[in-house]
């Protein structure tokens, strides 16, 4: 029998599940202009329920650019573009232009993109090695990665850095945490539902009544769990 799950009711688009990026601050991107020694000033430092770290907004000669807030800036601070710029907190560089060993966020996959990676609060990666074209960088998930020697980022490490060391001591503090980002909480197990709910639903909250594993070609309201897996069980070592 055909269930209606969660993940199918949030692949429907209905505004249960839709983000409220209408209040949001913006879209956090480096400059569209990159020329050579500009300076730029922050202007205000701001909080948006969208992001886990403070954003900053930055005025440029041609441009006002809205990023992410490192450690150690204020309103007022001087930040640079380019090759030449001072190697201090909210710089913007090409990786190529970077020495091994700072500490950055805020990367681009793809040159011009405006930033992709290492984003979240009190997060920063580590420039490891050069090459002619590529540069490879340490994660904070500690995976190194290459990157195009073109792709810029931003000095620093992200700002926020003590938000997973405060405890949330109360479910309303987590309730309303989660409802600015319009996230379903709480999750509750398959295991817990009632059978017309979940394919691992049943009359008792712990017993699975079927296996965890569906098969690759399953219908929707089969497919969870287990999705084809290659083998399932201990590891005999």
């Amino acid at each position: 029998m055909g269930k209606n799950l969660t993940q199918q009711k949030r692949g429907k688009g209905s505004p249960t599940y839709r983000a409220p990026s209408f209040r949001y601050a913006g879209k956090i991107q480096h400059p569209k202009v990159m020329q050579e020694g500009v300076q730029g000033e922050i202007e205000e430092i701001l909080h948006s329920s969208g992001h886990s770290a403070p954003l900053m907004i930055i005025r440029y000669p041609e441009e006002l650019t809205l990023t992410l807030a490192p450690e150690g800036v204020r309103v007022g601070d001087k930040v640079s573009l380019g090759a030449t710029a001072e190697l201090a907190p909210g710089s913007t560089m090409k990786l190529a232009d970077i020495p091994e060993g700072t500490s950055i966020h805020n990367i681009e996959v793809v040159p011009g993109d405006g930033g992709k990676m290492v984003r979240s609060s009190g997060a920063s990666a580590r420039v490891i090695s050069k090459t002619k074209d590529k540069v490879i960088l340490k994660l904070p998930s500690r995976k190194q990665k290459e990157f195009h020697s073109a792709c810029r980022a931003t000095v620093g490490v992200v700002a926020g850095s003590g938000r997973t060391e405060k405890p949330i001591l109360k479910a309303g503090v987590k309730y309303f945490k989660m409802k600015a980002k319009n996230k379903l909480w709480p999750s509750v197990s398959g295991t817990s539902m009632n059978a017309v709910d979940h394919p691992f639903g049943s009359k008792g909250s712990s017993t699975k009544g079927r296996p965890t594993q569906s098969a690759r070609n399953d219908p929707p309201g089969r497919k969870v769990g287990k999705i084809a897996p290659r083998r399932t069980g201990r590891k005999n070592r």
